[in-house]
């Protein structure tokens, strides 16, 4: 019997996955179902086993079955590890995806799993810490801050109870590497989390997920319940989120744990020392875990051997937006980021110029292709006045409108804010009218229309956000200017902190799109 290859993984599924899976089923096929490989434009991909090794078919639909049976199909890719997109990538942490299935635990001691924990509970905490260090391992998906260091604070706390908190409230938009290990390869968190209950004491976890996971959410507590004896007595749970892109904020998805509307609290005392139910709390993401085995398992210094300054070991990386390739690319720190975009995305999927890229999700930074020679790595972002975070890069063609994205940066905060501070819930509603009243006005002063608004939208604009007659383009972009410091500088989280960044960097990057062009000028006759 042929023996198929179909991901599970739930932006397969959304192309058609599980009709192609039905359908070589009923060609008498045995279908194995994976991760995805993350490459999506290939998908729902299709791979058969042969002596050659598995052959890859891509994009394929359900009608498509005796082509890739007979291996005419046009789609013919080979062996998938061998494209481009593939072939050049450290995959420390997304070992296993496309190759396993998720929640077979043969499958995942064959490919290498549990080897990490083995070799954790083989050493005392305190080195099991020490090799956190040493890898020079840093959250992925913030600011970076060190993971042996958390760990260490946690390990010299003295409480009767500790807690390990994974966050994986992925709501940066263009970003999925979360959602993907955790439905192509779920063991791999767990084991992480297992050998950091391990490093600091702890007795229980919780798997913090958004409720618009539903995959992952199944997978994960599936393969908990599958593991559990692996992992005793370490014990742990998944916990759902309503969704709220605040409870991404480590402390505000602490209090939505235990219950209690999700908002920021105050720091300090810091999470590793009163965290969950006041207890000492390790809380780090996804992908931050699942680089633990590989640490373990391989060594810190393997890990650290990859990488660039500061940054060690490898981020997957989400391209996303209007972009040829888009998928997911595990690559270590220090590419730049126009070969992110050019070589590994390909350009644009319209075939017109990029003119943005945006970094670290709706809260980072538009670069513009003059800014493509930037290294990926925290420092050189952080210098440039932008972030990293979770490492999704959403690229944006000539067609963009600046000043209609940096609108909806402040949007989105409003909507998004807990409002517990006053800069992110009135300064955000205040950044919203102002640029509406941007926009308005450069339409108003525009001598000939813009196509990126509607007609009649600046009158409605005005009458909803009135401005002082007296008051310019360049004064209200002075106030812009002004009120983004506020955010930036007085809000209780990121969330606040970080709107300023895609606003400012518009305004920096972008200054034409936030006033009306110039008359054009006669032809001299």
């Amino acid at each position: 019997m042929t023996r198929v290859f179909i991901s599970r993984d739930m932006a397969s599924v959304a192309l058609g996955a599980d009709d192609v899976a039905r359908a070589f089923v009923a060609a008498g096929c045995e279908v194995i179902r994976t991760g995805s490989r993350g490459l999506f434009s290939i998908e729902p991909l299709v791979e058969l086993e042969s002596e050659e090794g598995r052959i890859g078919y891509g994009p394929v639909g359900p009608a498509d079955v005796a082509a890739v049976l007979d291996g005419s199909h046009a789609n013919r890719l080979g062996r998938v590890e061998t494209l481009p997109f593939f072939a050049n990538q450290p995959r420390f942490t997304f070992a296993r995806c496309g190759l396993t299935d998720p929640l077979s635990l043969s499958d995942y001691a064959t490919h290498g799993g549990w080897k990490g924990l083995e070799a954790a509970r083989a050493r005392a905490p305190q080195q099991v810490v020490d090799a956190v260090k040493a890898s020079g391992l840093r959250g992925r998906g913030g600011a970076g801050f060190p993971t042996g260091i958390k760990w260490q604070t946690v390990l010299d706390a003295s409480s009767l109870a500790k807690f390990i908190v994974c966050n994986a409230d992925e709501g940066d938009s263009g970003t999925f590497a979360d959602r993907m290990l955790m439905e192509g390869d779920p063991y791999c968190l767990i084991e992480g989390m297992a050998i950091a209950a391990h490093a600091v004491g702890a007795g229980h976890g919780y798997i913090y997920i958004r409720s618009e996971y539903p995959f992952a959410i199944s997978t994960m507590r599936a393969a908990i319940d599958a593991c559990a004896h692996l992992i005793a007595p370490f014990t742990l749970e998944v916990r759902e989120g309503a969704g709220a892109y605040v409870c991404g904020e480590e402390t505000a998805l602490l209090d939505s744990i235990e219950g209690k509307r999700g908002q920021v609290r105050a720091k300090p005392p810091l999470p590793a020392l009163q965290g969950l139910f006041g207890q000492p709390t390790v809380i780090n993401n996804v992908l931050s875990l699942a680089a633990v085995p590989f640490i373990l398992a391989e060594g810190a210094e393997a890990y650290a051997a990859v990488g660039f300054g500061r940054s060690r070991g490898t981020m997957p990386v989400q391209l996303a937006g209007n972009v040829r390739h888009g998928g997911l690319y595990e690559v270590g720190f220090g590419i730049t980021l126009g070969d992110l975009v050019n070589e590994v995305g390909g350009g644009t999927a319209s075939g017109s110029p990029v003119r943005a890229v945006q970094v670290g999700g709706p809260l980072g930074a538009y670069f513009p292709p003059g800014m493509f020679h930037l290294p990926f790595d925290y420092e050189a972002f952080a210098e440039a006045g932008g972030l990293i975070g979770h490492a999704g890069i959403t690229v944006f063609d000539d067609s963009v409108d600046m000043a209609h994205m940096a609108r909806f940066a402040m949007e989105f905060c409003a909507a998004e804010s807990c409002g517990k501070c006053t800069p992110c819930r009135i300064g955000s509603t205040r950044g919203v009218e102002i640029m509406e009243r941007i926009m308005a006005r450069r339409e108003q002063d525009s001598p000939r229309p813009d196509p990126a608004i509607p007609a009649g939208l600046a009158k409605a604009l005005y009458s909803r956000s009135p401005a002082p007659a007296q008051r310019g383009a360049e004064q209200e972009i002075a106030l812009l200017r002004d009120l983004a410091d506020t955010m930036k500088y007085g809000s209780l989280c990121a969330l606040g902190g970080f709107t300023p960044y895609p606003v400012l960097s518009a305004l920096d990057y972008f200054p034409e799109d936030f006033v009306a062009p110039a008359p054009a000028k006669e032809a001299a006759e």
